[in-house]
């Protein structure tokens, strides 16, 4: 089975400030913010959620069809999604537009003041599941993404009864409150950081028990404190793993859902998912670019039973659903 993966595609320009942000704001005169940050280092790196989702699921063994806009620059990037095991029959490239760009730098306490430019991206619903056998899909993530494309899809897996997973995350501020409220009543899952829930409740005026009611599980990352899972029948608190060096902090919640995805389809226990999504974080974290870690299933399955013990359950990672 297919899981179908949408999002943005981008590429990522990566900067590091050697200081940190706050002893830079002023709070008193943040109504006429006007800051300029010296950055000392600049990378251009493969990005964009649904690229990096997809590419750690593909490292995990699973099958994602990635179904994006690219602009006339990015054939190269295609080619090596491909390359990597990702089914790339679903992304649009459109030779008038250039790929999204994600503009980034990142303090020293890991904060980040970010940009986007949309690019192709906004073209994204010309996508349709119609066209790429939604029988097949046995679930998707829609990650963010041009919000009419994001209202879109929701809309399309509702009616084609594909299970999907809700992460509005950074696209949250675009969506209005009812595109956010069916967004999420449709889900098999919403998952977001801690702060982005708290701006979903703040903009939708729903309390966490509504949204719990309106979706089976919600799963709510909080950085360096793990992350928690709130389904029916219990809430489990995830631990995060330990990072053998911090990198950057980019795109590590994108390979959290990617880990959170596989587990799921592979009918694991909330906690094991849970820690497999915490896993595959950590790698993110590790590398300098969203898409510069690299590794083995069976190197991955080991790493995870020397920080959690062994878990009999993982052996259905190594048998993954045709």
């Amino acid at each position: 089975m297919t899981i179908a993966v949408t999002g943005s595609m981008a590429f990522d320009y990566i900067m590091s400030f050697p200081g940190r942000f706050a002893e830079h704001i002023l709070p008193d005169q943040i109504h006429i913010l006007s800051v300029s940050f010296l950055v000392d280092s600049m990378r251009r790196e493969r990005g964009g959620c649904a690229g990096n989702i997809a590419y750690t699921l593909a490292l995990l063994g699973q099958h994602p069809l990635l179904l994006a806009t690219v602009g006339q620059d990015a054939p190269e990037y295609i080619a090596w999604l491909r390359e990597q095991g990702v089914d790339t029959s679903g992304v649009l490239q459109l030779p008038d537009e250039f790929t999204a760009s994600f503009f980034v730098s990142t303090d020293r306490d890991n904060n980040q003041i970010a940009s986007f430019y949309t690019g192709a991206m906004a073209k994204a619903g010309r996508i349709s599941f119609k066209d790429h056998h939604p029988e097949v899909i046995e679930i998707a993530i829609i990650s963010p993404n041009d919000p009419a494309a994001m209202v879109k899809y929701a809309c399309e897996c509702r009616e084609l009864g594909i299970s999907y997973i809700y992460d509005p995350s950074q696209q949250i501020p675009r969506l209005s409150p009812a595109e956010l409220i069916e967004g999420i009543r449709g889900a098999r899952v919403l998952i977001v950081n801690d702060y982005e829930f708290g701006m979903i409740k703040n903009q939708t005026g729903l309390s966490d028990g509504d949204i719990q009611n309106l979706v089976p599980v919600v799963v709510v990352t909080r950085g360096e404190h793990g992350s928690t899972i709130y389904a029916a029948d219990g809430t489990w608190e995830i631990p995060c793993v330990p990072p053998r060096r911090i990198a950057d902090p980019t795109g590590v919640g994108d390979a959290y859902r990617a880990g959170f995805i596989t587990g799921l389809c592979c009918g694991l226990p909330w906690d094991v998912v849970g820690r497999l999504a915490s896993l595959a974080a950590t790698y993110v974290l590790e590398e300098h670019g969203t898409l510069r870690h690299h590794y083995s299933l069976d190197s991955f399955l080991q790493r995870y039973r020397e920080t959690f013990g062994e878990a009999p359950e993982l052996e259905a990672l190594k048998s993954p659903k045709p």
